[in-house]
């Protein structure tokens, strides 16, 4: 028997493509798509992890140059309303303006720079009104009043109005880019627009939203969440045979993917598991039955738990879901977004993710953690909530809307700050990554480095 190639080798057992034609449901065409590529197996230095240096060339070379999601329509649904988004030492003024389009402008007066509003701040104005000396633009930015304008007749609104940021709109979701060169919204998303097209997201709003200072690195902290391949230790405590079946995807240079099943059987496990073992492990996931109920004859536990599923949220949000796919309603489906943000658009997993590095230290981060869920029937979605601010120590389970997934939250974190250490004590200078579990993880990193090598 002929030894693989490098990133040819797969997990025994089924494939997820093979597990999800067993489903009683169609798949989408997006989730059937298969793009791996193997991208080689060099050691990731730590230093790219702990390195002010390269923090610093992040904030220059990065972060002034690509498309980020900065807020959700949402946030700014009438003129007048506004939304600062802060990245580093980069901060932009979101705003609905009188016509109802949306625009954004760096966050600074044209007189002596001060901020026109408050750093991560949201409301209402008529105009921008400068704190400082009360320069007044108007919410297109153009220059409307400068006291003592007498002093100033070298400023007009043709030279000193506010300076724009570019702005994009997808799926209810608003991307800023301090680059006025940079290439379209809509080529960066890449497949990202093509899949969701099928799969859907915009009609959606914030149910949730948790913001939490996290002990390391942003990539550090995007890259947990990017392979199936902890499960076994990180939430099963070891035990053999809770590893997921699980697919991974790279689309070009701006999208990544994992799928991974929920309720199937794991080829690891002898004798293998019945319909209704592998029923009891979801049940025990926290839906509150009185009695695990007995699937029935020529049913999958996949099919009868999505069902039932569908009919619980159904209830609760007035909706019905009974048109959603098993993969659809169950699965964990992740997409990424570089350089950091994530989009699930399953219906029971309805979250997004976004990691911000902190300003001045490689050791931190920020995560924003939202559950999107479907707008009522009536087609007007809740005002986003006021996001809940959790610092390193604090649990997700302290916020409400998490449900279950709280204490998940803990274990996924948890790793961080014993991880940060390591890189640093860890006499191997970098780590090593599995071919094909982590190559998400080496594609963000090796995206990462084209911009601050100049390639990009």
């Amino acid at each position: 028997m002929s030894k693989a190639a490098p990133g040819e080798a797969r997990a025994p057992g089924p494939s997820l493509q093979e597990l999800l034609k067993r489903d009683d449901s169609s798949v989408p065409a997006p989730l059937q798509a298969e793009s791996y590529e193997f991208l080689g197996d060099d050691d990731i230095p730590y230093s790219n992890y702990t390195s002010k240096v390269r923090l610093e060339a992040e904030f220059e070379n990065l972060w002034p140059r690509v498309w980020q999601w900065a807020c959700r329509e949402e946030h700014i649904p009438e003129a007048g309303d506004y939304y600062v988004y802060d990245i580093g030492h980069l901060s932009a003024v979101i705003v609905r303006t009188g016509q109802g389009e949306v625009k954004a402008f760096y966050n600074a007066c044209m007189h002596r720079g001060t901020q026109l509003k408050a750093p991560a701040s949201c409301g209402y104005a008529e105009n921008f009104c400068c704190p400082f000396h009360g320069w007044i633009y108007s919410l297109d930015g153009k220059l409307l009043e400068v006291p003592e304008k007498w002093d100033f007749p070298h400023v007009s609104a043709e030279t000193h109005s506010l300076r724009e940021v570019r702005v994009g709109l997808w799926a209810g979701f608003v991307f800023v880019n301090f680059d006025v060169d940079a290439e379209p919204l809509d080529a960066h998303l890449g497949t990202l627009r093509s899949h969701f097209a099928k799969l859907g997201i915009e009609d959606r709003y914030i149910e949730t939203h948790i913001q939490k200072r996290l002990p390391c690195n942003w990539k550090a902290a995007a890259e947990s969440f990017m392979e199936a391949y902890h499960v076994r230790e990180t939430h099963a405590g070891g035990m053999p045979g809770t590893e997921v079946t699980t697919q991974y995807d790279v689309f070009g240079e701006t999208v990544t993917r994992f799928i991974h099943t929920i309720g199937s059987p794991n080829p690891r496990v002898n004798p293998p598991q019945t319909e209704q073992e592998l029923l009891g492990s979801m049940w025990a996931r926290g839906h509150e039955w009185d009695d695990t109920p007995c699937v029935p004859k020529g049913m999958t536990a996949r099919d009868f738990y999505a069902d039932h599923l569908k009919r619980t949220l159904g209830d609760a949000y007035g909706q019905d879901f009974s048109h959603y796919p098993t993969c659809m309603t169950l699965d964990s489906i992740e997409y990424f977004l570089f350089p950091n943000a994530f989009f699930f658009p399953g219906l029971s997993l309805p979250m997004v993710y976004r990691f911000r590095p902190d300003a001045i230290d490689p050791d931190f981060c920020t995560f924003d953690l939202m559950m999107l869920r479907p707008v009522p029937p009536d087609g007007k979605p809740p005002p986003p909530p006021e996001p809940v601010q959790l610092d390193v120590d604090d649990s997700y389970t302290a916020a409400e809307g998490l449900g279950r997934l709280g204490a998940i939250y803990d274990e996924d974190t948890g790793n961080m700050a014993a991880q940060t250490r390591g890189f640093k004590t860890s006499r191997k200078l970098g780590q090593t990554l599995g071919n094909y579990q982590e190559v998400r993880i080496r594609h963000l990193q090796q995206r990462v480095n084209k911009y601050l090598n100049g390639e990009i």
